[in-house]
């Protein structure tokens, strides 16, 4: 598997809109349905690249990768994202009705960093995308688009929209590991969007985008289908020179998604939004660029953090497992080791060491769900399960099946700084030899 070329969906260029006028026409609205609890099978894993700007999306296995709220973020009360169904009498809109019924929602997003080299001030700007998700000015994006601003007041977010209205925009909160950030603009009166049921959608569904790709071809509407459901997509990025990578499940769509399209809503034809344009593929070592093959976050799967980050500025009731993990490589599985997600380290306190969980052991199964590699078990963790949970780890320890049960910790700022993860050992001690492993005592 080729690994990912950090390549976003922005553009070193700021949005400049086009001379857009707003239309009349808005997607209709009914009462809210409850929200089906999402339920994800384990899928096939890529190595993608974003597509926005700012930094990049990555974290090791598990890890957390908390963002504390802006302190001069706007207080609101509590806000319930919920799924709604469009009343376009039962039809599909044709491409023309839902641009022009959805255009007053999509933003440009441009995040400008200046600073000052030998004396000389330079200004760096990366573009993406957003939609609106309130009347009042709430906007939703991708977290890499805006990462650069966080916990650094001088760098200056705008949001642009199709009338030509600018706004300097507040960061809400973000959360990198669903690579979902929520923004602020002193506005009222604005046109949200409408959210679907992205657990409804079937392969060969017709899906439309409105984004800013390149960053100046603002405001423009593709079309395509979608190619399949449930992928798992590794991204990579750079931190403290160190590669970390981070796993999410997305939607796959012949859309066209660009640099400058991460953030931005991927309709289905009633003009519902399904889903967050993300990422595509990307060959990093020849950094050829797939067609055709471009990835979204489902809209269920981040209803919930949305609500979160309105209210709280962060996500609550992640699980933390408090472990690192890699996977059992196919070498090491011709010796008759299954696959799964081999435990690296266990923080210390953490429920996986209460649970008895160890170094070398391979988790092979969560509850019924089948794991085959640490990215498929963040994936279950994060799909499935809160915090306070008890799961059941299949497990596989010295030839030996056996199960521990685990209540699941929560995900945040003190419990992953109370439960350090002890340094992995070094890369000459993790080889492992399947014979001295399987009769180890």
């Amino acid at each position: 598997m080729f690994t990912s070329q950090f390549f976003h969906h922005g553009s070193s260029r700021p949005a400049d809109p086009e001379q857009f006028g707003s239309p009349d026409l808005s997607a209709s609205v009914s009462s809210p349905k409850k929200r089906p609890a999402a339920r994800r099978a384990a899928a096939l894993v890529l190595a993608c690249a974003l597509v926005g700007g700012g930094c990049g999306l990555g974290g090791a296995a598990l890890q957390d990768h908390f963002s504390a709220p802006d302190p001069s973020a706007p207080q609101t009360s509590a806000l319930k994202v919920e799924t709604v169904r469009n009343t376009n009498n039962g039809k599909a809109m044709t491409p023309e009705e839902l641009y022009a019924a959805n255009l007053p929602s999509c933003v440009g997003i441009t995040v400008s960093t200046t600073v000052n080299i030998f004396g000389q001030t330079t200004t760096s700007a990366a573009s993406g995308s957003g939609f609106v998700l309130t009347e009042d000015g709430y906007i939703a994006t991708n977290y890499h688009v805006i990462e650069s601003a966080v916990g650094n007041s001088s760098v200056d977010i705008q949001v642009a929209f199709a009338s030509g209205e600018k706004y300097t925009a507040t960061l809400v909160g973000g959360e990198k590991d669903n690579d979902v950030a929520v923004l602020k603009i002193d506005a009222t009166g604005l046109t949200p969007v409408t959210l679907g049921d992205s657990d409804s959608l079937v392969v060969g569904q017709a899906v439309y985008t409105i984004g800013n790709p390149l960053g100046e071809l603002t405001y423009s509407l593709t079309d395509g289908m979608v190619s399949a459901l449930d992928r798992l997509i590794t991204t990579g990025s750079q931190e403290n020179g160190q590669t970390v990578e981070t796993t999410l499940n997305v939607l796959q769509t012949n859309c066209a998604i660009n640099p400058g399209n991460s953030g931005g809503p991927l309709f289905n034809a009633y003009g519902d939004v399904i889903g967050i344009t993300t990422a595509k593929y990307t060959e990093a070592e020849s950094g050829v660029s797939a067609e055709g093959l471009g990835f979204a976050l489902p809209i269920n799967d981040v209803k919930d953090i949305i609500s979160d980050l309105i209210q709280h500025g962060y996500v609550t009731g992640k699980p933390y497992l408090g472990i690192r993990a890699s996977n059992v490589t196919e070498e090491i599985q011709r010796y008759g080791i299954p696959a799964g997600a081999v435990v690296e380290s266990v923080a210390d306190g953490s429920c996986a060491q209460k649970a008895g969980l160890q170094v070398n052991d391979i988790i092979t199964a969560i509850d019924d769900t089948a794991i085959d590699s640490s990215s498929a078990l963040s994936a279950a963790l994060s799909a499935d399960y809160r915090a306070g949970d008890t799961v059941t780890l299949k497990i596989y320890r010295q030839q030996q099946e056996m199960e521990l049960k685990v209540t699941l910790d929560e995900k945040n700022e003190q419990t992953v700084a109370s439960n350090q993860t002890p340094e992995v050992q070094e890369p000459e001690q993790q080889v492992w030899n399947p014979y001295d492993y399987a009769w180890r005592s």
